[in-house]
């Protein structure tokens, strides 16, 4: 059968208009339209034990409810390991016999399970990974630059000391990529100031009843001690471990939970001049995860690791984020599928991250 030019022309019309609306403006920026109404977003989560991971499950439950009803996507799963790199490879294996379509992963170690991530990849399953990294190359990173964390921290305690005094370090999890990376950035950046002396250093697993549990068992063999450096949810159990003590409260950098900033602005009441600031990963960004692995389905080009901007508070905001902060709650913003890819094309480019949005009341 012979097909007129004039079709054949108007086909490839067609099926190019209809490409470059899958992916948004002709260019390959903006939100990637392609029909993603039919696939399964899962998540496995390595940890679900402290405040900042169990406000990330309800952010990531918030954005896929809302991507459910908007009929964005047919469904989604979230399956919780207990810190427990091989349970959350067994996980991971059943959501691949069931079929999902992307599989969103915070890792319990940054190497333990490339091997079903890869057999993931191999069954052309989207795979992404985000806040505990897995280094498996098949996989999109959603990531924060926590050396870059760790690099912050040093430098506010080398200022702040004038070059010289002892600090406390309290760590995360063990075998983490997070935690490596934090402590990576304190330890090189320390080196650079021989006169600041880490005097003693323990794991907090980002809990504060840990991090006070912890702290407390090894002060009595610490000298004075002036400055704590921290990774968020453990500000203020350290804090009481001190107090408990009797020992004098030390510059404690806070990790943005709402019991962490209420107590720096206690401490301020009482001491105008507590110096200090507040820096952590935003639980919201499980929302940025799962809108990346969407987003990948409906045909966007995405860049291997897409980095997000690190809220960091300062004395100045800490009273406007408060009033928006329930009990409980760690600062964070909403994301929108449409900052998300915002992000993904400032990443692909290579310019400036777009600002985090606003966080306002009920966002927590």
């Amino acid at each position: 059968m012979r097909i007129a030019p004039g079709t054949l022309l108007a086909t490839a019309l067609g099926l190019a208009i209809i490409s470059a609306a899958s992916v948004g403006h002709a260019d390959g920026t903006g939100v990637a339209t392609g029909d993603t109404s039919g696939k399964k977003i899962a998540l496995s989560n390595s940890y679900a034990g402290n405040s900042w991971r169990q406000q990330m499950l309800k952010t990531w439950d918030r954005a896929t409810a809302d991507a459910i009803k908007d009929k964005v996507i047919k469904a989604a799963k979230v399956v919780n390991a207990n810190a427990s790199a091989p349970e959350q490879a067994n996980h991971i294996e059943s959501l691949i016999v069931e079929g999902w379509d992307a599989i969103v992963i915070n890792a319990a170690s940054p190497t333990a399970l490339n091997g079903v991530i890869q057999e993931a990849c191999d069954q052309h399953i989207v795979v992404v990974v985000f806040d505990g990294l897995a280094t498996a190359p098949c996989a999109y990173k959603v990531a924060y630059d926590y050396t870059a964390m760790g690099k912050m921290e040093a430098d506010f305690a080398i200022k702040k000391l004038g070059g010289k005094g002892n600090v406390l370090e309290v760590r995360g999890i063990a075998g983490v990529s997070v935690d490596d990376d934090i402590h990576k950035g304190l330890v090189d950046t320390f080196a650079t100031a021989p006169g600041i002396k880490v005097v003693g250093s323990v794991y907090g697993n980002w809990t504060q009843t840990i991090a006070q549990k912890e702290v407390a068992s090894v002060l009595p063999s610490l000298p004075p001690v002036n400055m704590v450096v921290t990774q968020g949810g453990d500000g203020w159990g350290t804090f009481q471990a001190f107090k408990a003590a009797g020992r004098p409260t030390p510059t404690i950098v806070f990790g943005n939970r709402q019991d962490e900033l209420k107590l720096w602005s206690d401490l301020l009441k009482a001491d105008p001049g507590y110096d200090t600031f507040s820096a952590s990963s935003a639980p919201g960004c499980a929302s940025v995860a799962f809108w990346v692995a969407q987003q990948v389905l409906a045909g966007k080009k995405v860049p291997n690791t897409i980095y997000l901007p690190l809220p960091r508070i300062e004395q100045a905001d800490l009273e406007s984020w408060l009033k928006v902060m329930p009990d409980g709650a760690v600062a964070t913003p909403v994301y929108s599928q449409a900052w998300t890819a915002d992000l993904i094309d400032a990443n692909a480019a290579g310019k400036p991250l777009p600002p985090s949005p606003v966080a306002k009341l009920g966002d927590m």
